[in-house]
């Protein structure tokens, strides 16, 4: 088991603003998700990675509400979603193929926003659009993917969620779209603590804006934490062949042409001939997508069960 979240105990640790316990579910037969635990601090931006079909969809459906789990719980801000009315202005979703209604145009895109969301920012939701150069009166299914990708993230973030989830937000965007709009999601985050869960398959993209990591393989939870806290967990190491790895856990060791390269978890002092040096956040999530037998490392794991925030 990947253990247990808890939300909302005052006084020890902050809310968590998406947390899972014993999380799984099933389609038929098999296991998108399986076990899963982890708690997400409101106000993080987190990056959450992995292969396709690992269950990061699924993880993120299940936060916006959209399934219910066939195992264990999940919540936001320690309600329930899809069974909690509430919630629902509280939770923003962009799924990976950004469902619109084709016929309408951009402008009854946005007013069909305003008219179901109380909290509604007109002009957040107009300087997405505008940052994206879109007619206001061209119809959604005129518009190519990014254009589309613009229009949903435009209504995302017009909503004024506390939690916003994505789901490969980014993928057909030109690089200068990407560049804005992931200033805009970090702009909100910042300015009113939004919580951003965001999958990508772009690990560059991620280094330096997210401060939240939660890697999913196999459907379970293989990195779970803080990006500072579980990258000075590792090192990593080169040297010749033959060098001592031990007492340290070993997560992949990879052949070079001069020698050897290790990503460990360090378990006392470095045997003298390596050489050391923290990852950076894209050798670390390569190393653990390459080696899906690596011992996985959840942070956000106290012992206590997951409760419910007053």
């Amino acid at each position: 088991m990947n253990g247990e979240a808890r939300v909302g105990d005052e006084g020890t640790t902050p809310e968590a603003a998406f947390a899972a316990n014993g999380l799984g579910r099933r389609y038929r037969r098999r296991w998108a998700l399986r076990d899963c635990a982890f708690a997400i601090p409101a106000g993080a931006v987190c990056g959450l990675v992995g292969p396709n079909g690992s269950g990061k969809s699924t993880l993120l459906t299940l936060g916006a509400g959209l399934r219910q789990p066939t195992a264990g719980e999940v919540r936001v801000h320690g309600l329930r979603p899809g069974l909690d009315p509430e919630l629902r202005e509280r939770i923003g979703f962009v799924a990976q193929d950004k469902p619109l209604y084709p016929r309408l145009t951009v402008a009854e895109t946005l007013r069909f926003g305003r008219e179901l969301n109380p909290r509604w920012d007109q002009e957040l939701a107009l300087q997405v659009v505008q940052q994206g150069r879109l007619p206001l009166t061209t119809r959604v299914g005129e518009l190519s993917g990014g254009q589309r990708t613009r229009v949903a993230l435009a209504l995302a973030l017009g909503k004024r969620p506390d939690v916003l989830l994505l789901d490969e937000p980014m993928s057909d965007l030109d690089p200068l779209s990407r560049h804005q709009l992931m200033g805009t999601l970090m702009g909100q985050a910042a300015e009113h603590g939004t919580t951003v869960v965001i999958s990508t398959h772009i690990l560059s993209e991620l280094d330096g804006v997210i401060d939240h990591l939660l890697l999913v393989d196999g459907g379970q939870v293989r990195l779970a934490g803080p990006v500072e806290e579980i990258l000075g967990a590792h090192l990593l190491l080169d040297g010749a062949e033959g060098l001592p790895l031990e007492p340290h856990t070993v997560l992949e060791v990879r052949h070079t042409g001069r020698g050897v390269s290790a990503l460990v978890r360090p378990d006392g002092p470095v045997a003298e001939g390596w050489r050391a040096e923290s990852p950076d956040l894209e050798q670390l999530l390569l190393a653990y997508l390459r080696s899906p037998e690596a011992a996985p490392l959840n942070t956000t794991v106290p012992s206590t069960p997951l409760e419910v925030a007053a």
